[in-house]
């Protein structure tokens, strides 16, 4: 990529940082929401073009569990029973059905979000992140007096992660909030539990449904849950979760029998790539991970995810949707935020100017240039701060 990315700061660049407001006495400072990603709307409006007739009220629409994640980071391992271990890694962040809605949101798609949020301290935070900050459309949502949030903590070591998770049932019996079928190009949903009843209504209006999953803490790994990918027309599971579902022995393997399933299937592999293979076209495509350190990879997945969506809403070839994919997740696990370690424009063109990979290996990545907004090329890069973070 040859788009330029200055590091010279403005006055203009500087009322953009992610600053905190002065803390008045006696009550705590409050973390400033102004927007780390300015360019996301251009870089929006670049992918829409003009088209003809007047667009969806939305480019995706999803629904699921937001959680407060709590992410240790720099750890040796995991420590042993009666140990205990200090780290100077601590972020805090959105996360659950968040990771993906911000990563598509910083990316420029229009995205609106029906959850749960608590109405503890936890749940104001994330209610104001990702509505303030993030601008993730959060209409659909709910609070839920009573309702605790549920928190997630995630010990990421050896550029690998182990977590624990907190959370209680909503009180009530529908499960999730009330949704009408809003206009979008896309939704997403997740398939280990009966696909909502709004994604087929989408689906017969045109909207593109793309199915992901979650691990299965039974282990049972049921052949039924991919009965529902007759709803689904992209299905995005890592590689373990597809050989378990397919029980095949090689992401390969379980890609072309899911492929019997669902139109495109992409098998995500962590560090060695990804796999896709679209049933329509007969196009296959495999295509390695960006050559980045990684020093956090939670939420990795669904920022490829949330790339792979915006690379198909542009009409890309199947090889560049991977490329483009594994492009956001590669700038994601570069950082100690989880979902507010999604990259935005600005990181995107200045990745292509770091030097930090050689030019022979960025040159697969040209076909991203015409997206970069021109605004992103001319302001120093700035990141979302998580509630906590080490001391530099």
């Amino acid at each position: 990529m040859t788009q330029q990315a200055t590091q010279q700061g403005t006055t203009r660049q500087a009322t953009r940082r992610m600053t905190r407001r002065p803390a008045v006495p006696g009550m705590p400072p409050e973390p400033s929401l102004a927007d780390p990603c300015a360019e996301r709307e251009r870089a929006g409006r670049r992918l829409r073009g003009a088209g003809p007739g007047p667009p969806p009220d939305l480019d995706v629409f999803l629904s699921g569990r937001v959680f407060m994640d709590m992410i240790f980071t720099g750890l040796p391992g995991l420590p042993p029973p009666g140990t205990e271990i200090v780290t100077d890694g601590l972020g805090s962040a959105p996360g659950g059905v968040a990771n993906i809605a911000v990563a598509m949101s910083r990316l420029g798609l229009r995205v609106g979000l029906a959850a749960e949020f608590g109405d503890d301290l936890f749940g104001a935070y994330l209610w104001r992140t990702l509505a303030e900050q993030e601008g993730v459309d959060l209409g659909p949502s709910r609070r839920v007096p009573g309702w605790s949030t549920p928190v997630t903590v995630s010990l990421a070591y050896d550029s690998d992660r182990s977590m624990v998770t907190y959370e209680r049932p909503v009180p009530t019996s529908e499960d999730g909030p009330p949704v009408t079928p809003p206009s979008a190009r896309a939704c997403f949903v997740d398939v280990d539990r009966p696909v909502p009843s709004w994604a087929p209504a989408m689906r017969e209006r045109g909207a593109l449904v793309f199915g992901d999953l979650g691990w299965d803490q039974t282990g049972a790994w049921p052949a039924q849950v991919l009965d529902r990918l007759e709803h689904v027309d992209v299905f995005l599971p890592n590689a373990a979760e597809a050989m378990a579902y397919t029980r095949t022995n090689s992401p390969a393997g379980a890609a072309e029998a899911l492929a019997e399933r669902v139109p495109v299937v992409v098998v995500k592999c962590g560090g060695d790539g990804a796999i896709a293979v679209d049933s329509t076209t007969g196009e296959r495509a495999e295509v390695g991970a960006l050559p980045v350190e990684a020093l956090d990879p939670t939420g990795a997945g669904d920022v490829f995810a949330a790339g792979f969506v915006f690379a198909t809403l542009a009409g890309l070839p199947l090889g560049e949707r991977l490329r483009f994919a594994n492009l956001c997740a590669g700038l994601s696990v570069r950082h100690r935020s989880g979902s507010l370690g999604s990259p935005c424009w600005g990181e995107i063109a200045a990745f292509g100017e770091s030097g930090e990979v050689p030019e022979s290996v960025l040159a697969d990545y040209a076909f991203v240039i015409p997206f970069i907004p021109d605004a992103a090329d001319d302001h120093v890069v700035v990141r979302a701060e998580p509630t906590l973070r080490p001391e530099r």
